[in-house]
Parts: C-alpha cells; sequence; structure tokens
C-alpha cells in the first residue's frame, strides 16, 4: 500500500478549522432543519430536471399571475427558491469537504490497519520463535480477530 497520508496536522489547524466550523454551524443554525426519515422520504425532490421546470413555472408566475390558485402562497414559493439557491452552492461545496475528508480518513485508516497488521504478523512470528514478551503481545492483539459465539451463530443461521 502507498505511504498517501506523509503528514501531520497540526493542532493550530485543527483548532482553526474547528473554530471556523462552529462560526458556520453557528450562522447557519437559525435557517437549518432536521427531517425525520419520514419527512424525507414523503417530500418531492429538487433534482437537476425538476429545477428548471421550477424556475420556469416561477418565471410564468411573475408574468402571468391570473393563472396561480388563490391558494397558493407565491412568497412563500419565492422565499423558498431564495432558501434554495442561497444553500445549493453552499452544499456543494461541504459535500466536496466530506468527500475528500471521508477519502483521506479511509486512506490514513487503511495505512494505519495494514502497518498494525505488519507489526502483528511479526510479532505473532516472533511468539512462534518463543521470542520473550512477544506471546503476550500477540494474545492481546489476536483478541481483534476473535468471534463471539453470537457472530458464528448468526454465520450459520
Amino acid at each position: 500500500m502507498d505511504n498517501k497520508i506523509n503528514f501531520t496536522i497540526t493542532a493550530e489547524t485543527i483548532t482553526q478549522v474547528n473554530e471556523g466550523l462552529a462560526t458556520i454551524s453557528s450562522a447557519l443554525k437559525p435557517y437549518l432543519l432536521a427531517l425525520s426519515p419520514e419527512e424525507r422520504q414523503e417530500l418531492p425532490k429538487m433534482s437537476d430536471k425538476t429545477l428548471p421546470f421550477v424556475n420556469k413555472a416561477l418565471d410564468y408566475l411573475s408574468r402571468v399571475p391570473e393563472f396561480a390558485p388563490p391558494y397558493m402562497d407565491v412568497e412563500g414559493l419565492q422565499n423558498d427558491m431564495a432558501v434554495y439557491n442561497q444553500l445549493m452552492p453552499l452544499l456543494r461545496q461541504v459535500r466536496i469537504l466530506s468527500d475528500n475528508l471521508d477519502d483521506t480518513v479511509m486512506q490514513a485508516g487503511g495505512e494505519s490497519y495494514m502497518a498494525a497488521l505488519m507489526y502483528y504478523n511479526s510479532v505473532k512470528m516472533a511468539a512462534k520463535m518463543n521470542v520473550p514478551g512477544a506471546k503476550s503481545i500477540a494474545d492481546d492483539l489476536s483478541k481483534r480477530f476473535e468471534r463471539s459465539t453470537t457472530e458464528s451463530e448468526e454465520t450459520v443461521a
């Protein structure tokens, strides 16, 4: 495995990022919602195909308002789209950051795990050769690979 994570991040950088994220979260908190899984499932979704339709409808609505049903909240629609247009670029930027963080954490974790496995295999070999102290380390590290009775029963079932 390539050693792509060949750096460390300073505590100052992590503090700066945490402060920046706290600032962003605090600034957006009054405007953000938390939907339940049911609400998320029930909502119609805005997509790349839907966006032009909504924009056309808004355009027609401003030019030919007499076709709007009397129960329609025209201002609400305009406000909803304004918020959508404000937040969507932020969401795209955050998704890119999230994907990059996820990839970097996955790479760092993979590299760490591979190195730990190399050490474990070396310790196991040392234990087989009766090197003092190796057996207790190998036994302790081997707990990662033990299967519980529940896991074995679930696999069989």
